[in-house]
């Protein structure tokens, strides 16, 4: 750089003068071919800009560097309203591009600055797009910036406009995690399936619970598959993702939906080997069947809650299933309960899917306890006397007798927990 441009970077108005007045090279530019007012601007000099439109004859006004951003576009890009308003003024072209195809309010709405949106707002289209397709909205959504957003909004942007890979500001909110932006959207009426892979599908592949019941509360559509035929719940369940798994299914999305290669998410929780995940699928198919067929009232009742949490859980009950699978259940003997119980067979091969080895049945006949546990408390039955006549029923009496005197034992006033 010239000690001129560097006068001018700095804001030395006075040096720069200097430099002037002793025959100092205008029109010299900088490695990025931005020459004095290019600097000026960016820097937001409003002395050395006008200093430059006044008196020097080859001013630059609307030359541009090498990206082809001119002084109007480097104000708008750093913010600087004062200048963007002074080269406004002096007749500047703004409508003017850089090579990427960004206007003043591309880059205004980029960066941040939502003064500069403001005052752009009235003077340039609003819906003009770039190179990539994206509109102002699109890339102050990609870069979060909510307070340009809301202007934008405010000033009637196309929510719904779509850039050349077929995403909205939706799906860059989505993606990025952007819940207020997000919100903003889903407030202006922002369609949510615009394309096959919604915002939706976006927020659960990159973890967003938070966004992805944002979606459930807003009425979208949560049964839209992506070119893979895949719903929502299908990528939670082959991601592993336990908490959006349980958002979905509390939003009763549908179960039994078949992918391109003819898998349910139940399937995929399987092959991604996640058994909270498949056991939480297990519950809610089991609880919405129950719904279904039960008679209209209680089910409307019951507080859905498909997650693994133990704290919720009878806890008397819990320990007698615990020391049940785990000391007293010999191998097969539950897949008979879980067969007397109702359990289809593809339920008790998820459960199966999991851990291998001598003693897998121990920990498998747990699982299969805590989901059952979980549709009996929803059901409003009493899970020891159902356990009861589930032994019985299975032909164990004697087992059944033991679990009984537990129960009764553990459910006395100060007494401690005993051992079967």
């Amino acid at each position: 750089m010239t000690p001129a441009l560097y006068a001018t970077w700095f804001g030395h108005l006075q040096i720069l003068k200097i430099l002037v007045s002793a025959g100092a090279v205008i029109p010299h530019t900088n490695m990025s071919g931005q020459g004095l007012l290019h600097c000026a601007a960016a820097r937001g000099r409003l002395d050395i800009v006008e200093y430059i439109l006044e008196e020097l004859e080859d001013n630059g006004l609307d030359r541009p560097d090498e990206h082809d951003k001119t002084p109007f576009l480097l104000a708008a890009e750093n913010g600087k309203l004062n200048t963007l308003q002074c080269l406004r003024q002096r007749g500047c072209n703004i409508k003017a591009m850089d090579k990427e195809g960004n206007s003043a309010l591309h880059l205004a709405a980029s960066s941040g600055h939502p003064s500069v949106v403001r005052e752009l707002m009235n003077a340039l289209d609003l819906e003009v797009t770039n190179q990539e397709g994206k509109t102002a909205l699109l890339l102050a959504t990609e870069t979060g910036q909510t307070s340009c957003v809301e202007a934008l909004l405010t000033a009637g942007c196309d929510v719904n406009t779509l850039s050349n890979t077929g995403h909205g500001a939706l799906h860059c909110a989505a993606q990025k995690g952007q819940a207020g932006i997000c919100r903003l959207l889903l407030d202006s009426g922002v369609d949510t399936s615009t394309s096959s892979t919604t915002p939706l599908h976006l927020a659960v592949m990159n973890n967003y619970p938070d966004i992805v019941q944002m979606f459930t509360e807003a009425g979208c559509d949560l049964n839209t598959r992506d070119e893979n035929g895949q719903t929502a719940l299908h990528v939670a369940a082959e991601l592993r993702r336990l908490e959006i798994t349980e958002v979905l299914l509390k939003a009763n999305v549908l179960l039994d939906l078949k992918d391109k290669k003819d898998r349910d998410p139940l399937d995929l929780a399987i092959r991604g080997y996640y058994a909270n995940v498949v056991d939480t699928i297990i519950k809610a198919e089991r609880f919405y069947k129950w719904r279904r067929e039960s008679e209209p009232g209680p089910s409307s009742e019951v507080q859905l809650d498909f997650a693994l949490d133990h704290l919720r859980e009878p806890r008397p009950v819990r320990s007698v299933l615990w020391t049940l699978a785990e000391s007293y259940l010999q191998p097969g003997e539950w897949k008979k309960l879980a067969d007397y119980w109702q359990f289809p067979v593809r339920h008790v091969k998820a459960i199966e899917s999991q851990w291998t080895g001598n003693r897998s049945y121990k920990e498998h006949g747990f699982r299969m306890f805590l989901i059952w546990l979980h549709g009996i408390t929803a059901e409003g039955k009493h899970p020891i006397r159902e356990l009861y006549e589930g032994l019985v029923g299975i032909g164990n009496r004697t087992l059944a007798e033991k679990v009984r005197r537990k129960a009764s034992q553990e459910e006395r006033p100060g007494r401690r927990c005993l051992v079967m």
